[in-house]
């Protein structure tokens, strides 16, 4: 059996705790993490016994490829997907389908409500989600080579740093080098901030110089095909002047703490609170705004997420960023993020790029 029809059947189960008949998958990443499939544009119907995946004549031949033990519903030129959803339901003779609330939308569901009359529809939410939550040893192997892939894009562009380039230049740089080194794209596009400009958490680059400022902040990622890596560290291009070594230190300080906190039965909160609390007591935690981090994975933000209110307890195999940061308007911002994988006993740093500050300094 492969690892995707084991997936499936740990669906099945949810199926049959609900006494659902099916499950109509609409989400594309859902759909990659149940089949195999890196399409698009394509649903999957999952029942006790079956599966069939719904898609057109464009990929055909790659559903052969990467798909061959599911059944497939080609639909030919002007045929709506809509048809093709109606014509296996009735097929199969399913009366209730469960759908994803968070995918499908108002239009599409109300059309499927007017072509299945005799069919209950039943909102379903984060099914699958909750299971891409806990990665298998393919899942982790692939993230860790995405953290790599990063660190290797990102030393070779901290080699290149002159004065003169700007924040896109170095943006395109890190996509150009992870993508020679094997890399399918960037996680997303890349933050590169300047000195002030690192206090917004998501800057967009620009040109601004990097010898406009002391220090400048990179958060970048790479998708090694599926699998995505997301990174930030702080590069010092001038002086290390006092303030940006107290507050580094701060900020590097809870890292750790949030980091040494991560092991199987601990919270997503209590997680977030260990960083957040050095944060607090050294007095700047009203400049630490967003959650500690995140689930990384097919996608560069999914479940679990650390925060204050997150009660879901760390299972071995969940993969999240421990991302802390003080944010200064004016001055700028510190943030630093590694990617960390729960173990059975603990935890393990997937990312390996130097942050002691000493070690960012460019030569």
């Amino acid at each position: 059996m492969t690892r995707f029809a084991k997936r499936r059947d740990k669906l099945r189960s949810q199926l049959r705790k609900t006494k659902l008949e099916s499950l109509l998958i609409t989400n594309a990443t859902n759909v990659g993490y149940l089949t195999g499939f890196t399409g698009d544009d394509s649903y999957l119907i999952l029942s006790a016994d079956r599966c069939v995946m719904l898609s057109d004549q464009r990929f055909t031949t790659q559903l052969e490829e990467e798909c061959p033990d599911l059944d497939v519903e080609i639909r030919g030129p002007g045929k709506k997907m809509l048809d093709s959803i109606a014509a296996v339901l009735k097929k199969l003779k399913l009366t209730t389908v469960g759908f994803e609330a968070s995918s499908m939308t108002v239009a599409l569901h109300s059309a499927l409500k007017a072509a299945l009359a005799k069919c209950e529809l039943v909102e379903t939410t984060g099914w699958v989600e909750q299971l891409r939550m806990v990665k298998d040893r393919d899942e982790i192997d692939r993230t860790r080579r995405a953290c790599q892939l990063a660190r290797r894009a990102f030393e070779v562009v901290r080699a290149t740093l002159t004065p003169e380039m700007t924040e896109l230049q170095v943006a395109a740089d890190l996509e150009y080098q992870a993508r020679r080194f094997g890399g399918k794209c960037m996680s997303f596009p890349s933050i590169v901030a300047v000195g002030p400009r690192s206090a917004l958490p998501h800057a967009n680059p620009t040109a601004q110089r990097l010898g406009a400022d002391d220090f400048v902040l990179i958060d970048w990622g790479v998708n090694e095909a599926l699998y995505m890596s997301d990174l930030t560290r702080i590069l010092v291009t001038g002086k290390i002047l006092p303030k940006l070594r107290k507050v580094y230190g701060v900020v590097l300080k809870a890292q750790l703490a949030g980091i040494k906190a991560i092991r199987p039965g601990v919270t997503a909160e209590a997680v977030d609170q260990a960083a957040r609390s050095v944060i607090a007591k050294a007095g700047y935690g009203k400049q630490f705004g967003h959650s500690l981090g995140h689930g990384v994975g097919l996608e560069i933000h999914e479940a679990p997420r650390l925060g204050a209110g997150r009660d879901l307890v760390l299972k071995p195999g969940m993969i999240v960023t421990v991302e802390p940061g003080i944010y200064l308007p004016g001055w700028g911002g510190v943030r630093i993020e590694d990617d960390v994988l729960v173990t059975r006993d603990g935890h393990e740093v997937l990312s390996s790029v130097p942050k002691d500050l000493d070690q960012c300094v460019v030569g």
